[in-house]
């Protein structure tokens, strides 16, 4: 999963950054509300988490702007005014949620997935294809109950290609859903990662779950 946390304080975009990717999202960071615009211009997002007080554009532009483009992902606003018409400022401009600084790192994390677990399509927590079994709770996969043993980017593979079963991914569009936009690596550590999910998956008979269309990138049919 994909967020882009928009924050101006350093200490606390390290703070939230880190323990985001500790619980397995992708994150990308925007410090201002220009830079903002053009991560939600460029790239597909699962959630936002959006401070108010921002260098250039405050946040509430961003909010406006983002859907009145028809933006549809979740916005978490985090911030230090704690008014009751802030929040129903934020609220009407099309926040999904709002959370008072100082706030809980724990309390952060429960409120994103609480988003994540509503949207306009609900996701489903488990993801099956055959003998394979994916939990996104547990973000587990098995076979045939037995446990894959899957590294954080083979898992993450594995999930977005089977909710995005019988489209054909190029190595571009993967690379970007696993790795945020601060990564120095090339999209062709994709390659590395399809090589090593299909090694597990052919131990326990699933050579051939992930094709290949040369290219046009992967597709789970």
């Amino acid at each position: 999963m994909r967020l882009l946390l928009v924050e101006d304080s350093e200490p606390l975009v390290q703070a939230l950054q880190r323990y985001l990717q500790q619980a397995g999202y992708v994150c990308d960071v925007a410090a201002d509300g220009v830079a903002a615009n053009d991560f939600l211009n460029t790239y597909d997002y699962d959630a936002v988490i959006l401070d108010l007080m921002l260098p250039r554009r405050d946040g509430f532009e961003v909010l406006g702007e983002y859907r009145q483009r028809q933006g549809a992902a979740p916005v978490l606003v985090l911030s230090a005014r704690d008014q009751v018409q802030d929040r129903v400022q934020a609220l009407d401009a099309g926040a999904d949620d709002y959370l008072v600084k100082p706030f809980s790192l724990e309390e952060l994390l429960a409120r994103v997935r609480a988003l994540m677990r509503r949207p306009a399509q609900p996701l489903a927590p488990v993801l099956r294809c055959g003998a394979l079994e994916v939990d996104a709770r547990s973000r587990s996969a098995r076979w045939g109950g037995q446990d894959l043993g899957l590294t954080p980017k083979e898992y993450g593979l594995l999930e977005y290609l089977l909710r995005q079963r019988g489209r054909v991914l190029s190595r571009a569009r993967i690379f970007e859903h696993l790795y945020d936009s601060s990564s120095d690596a090339s999209d062709k550590v994709v390659e590395v990662i399809v090589s090593t999910l299909r090694t597990k998956l052919s131990r326990f008979g699933g050579d051939e779950l992930i094709q290949t269309r040369r290219g046009f990138g992967y597709v789970l049919p």
